[in-house]
């Protein structure tokens, strides 16, 4: 018989809206997204754990890790830095995310560079799929990647709150 992933959601007011987090009974972030987007969130668990594979109950985050993202909201940047993450995903989707947490705070790259990065050059369009299938935005930083004209292509949160987000580390200083 199958268990089911227990996951509890907590809710937290932000400076760009309000953000759903995901963990799971170890405090591990299993996704991350915005209030108005709460349906694509549950989709992407749905894909990742399967439609019956697990629970999503209300509850404030284990091992403080709403403190945590609150922190880096505040300024305090390098608060989310460790935060531990654990997703479903391809390898290939789980390459691009780990690549993405080693991007510096407060600095840019583009798909190419990223795909040069994980050693896969020609894989530029799969980079950006994979950028944008990432559950756990903010702690694994989608935000960051732009594309190779510095133009700040898609965000699945929203042009608006991507630029927020890389005007609020440029102009924190660690």
């Amino acid at each position: 018989m199958n268990r089911r992933l227990p996951l509890f959601i907590d809710r937290l007011d932000t400076p760009i809206g309000e953000m759903l987090i995901v963990t799971d009974l170890e405090g591990y972030l299993r996704a991350v997204d915005w209030a108005d987007y709460e349906t694509r969130m549950n989709r992407l668990l749905r894909v990742h754990y399967g439609t019956n594979g697990f629970s999503l109950d209300s509850t404030r985050t284990p091992n403080g890790v709403a403190d945590a993202i609150s922190k880096y909201f505040q300024g305090d940047l390098a608060a989310i830095d460790t935060l531990p993450v654990e997703t479903g995903g391809t390898p290939f989707q789980k390459d691009v995310w780990r690549a993405l947490r080693d991007i510096p705070c407060g600095t840019t790259v583009s798909y190419s560079n990223l795909a040069k990065v994980i050693g896969r050059p020609s894989a530029v369009r799969a980079v950006g799929s994979a950028n944008g299938s990432n559950p756990v935005g903010i702690v694994v930083p989608c935000h960051r990647v732009i594309g190779t004209d510095g133009s700040l292509t898609g965000y699945g949160g929203g042009i608006e709150r991507k630029l927020w987000l890389l005007d609020h580390e440029a102009s924190v200083r660690r």
